[in-house]
């Protein structure tokens, strides 16, 4: 593999970090350390000055995410790594890609000049995987932090159970194998030089 370089201007998406996927209704989930490596995140780029968007699910009344309700709200870890400064742009949404929230990710992202994106939070095989791949078909060098970020089993058509580690590898073949974007873990980003 190529030396990973991040971009000065690189936009950490932190996509949907909220309370309700502690509910119960979700199911079991993989990678207890997806929250610790978030926070990890944030908080280099706040270091670095390079820009952080925070997304938010808005879904339909009778979800632990609807707005209104406690699980709308997002993890202290956000706020907490972030520290004092706002993020850089708030986006909410009501499906799954950031791209589809307001306000609008791309326009706000092309005006800035900013081409290279990363991608953390919740969930890996739905928000997050619909963002990179939207993000690889808009022109955007996609980095996919497959560390920071978990899911849940889920019910196939067949009634089975896919466990929620075989879909965090389904996607990080399909992304990669696709060239959706690049999949990588949190100290890949945490030790590699920017450019200019």
């Amino acid at each position: 593999m190529s030396e990973i370089q991040i971009e000065k201007n690189a936009a950490l998406i932190v996509v949907d970090v909220q309370k309700g996927f502690e509910d119960p209704y979700f199911g079991r989930r993989d990678n207890p350390a997806a929250e610790e490596n978030i926070a990890a995140l944030i908080r280099d780029w706040r270091a670095q000055r390079r820009p952080v968007v925070v997304v938010r699910q808005d879904s339909a009344p009778g979800s632990p995410l609807a707005p209104g309700m406690p699980g709308n709200e997002l993890k202290g870890l956000v706020g907490e790594s972030l520290g004092p400064e706002a993020p850089d742009l708030f986006v909410t949404k009501s499906v799954n890609s950031a791209f589809y929230g307001k306000p609008n990710l791309d326009e706000w992202l092309r005006e800035r000049g900013i081409g290279q994106i990363v991608i953390v939070g919740i969930q890996t095989n739905m928000c997050n995987e619909t963002t990179a791949r939207m993000g690889g078909n808009l022109g955007y060098r996609v980095l996919f932090v497959i560390d920071a970020m978990h899911t849940f089993d889920a019910f196939g058509p067949d009634g089975e159970v896919v466990t929620a580690e075989e879909l965090t590898r389904a996607t990080s073949a399909s992304l990669h194998h696709g060239g959706f974007a690049r999949v990588l873990r949190t100290a890949d980003l945490l030790t590699a030089p920017a450019t200019a």
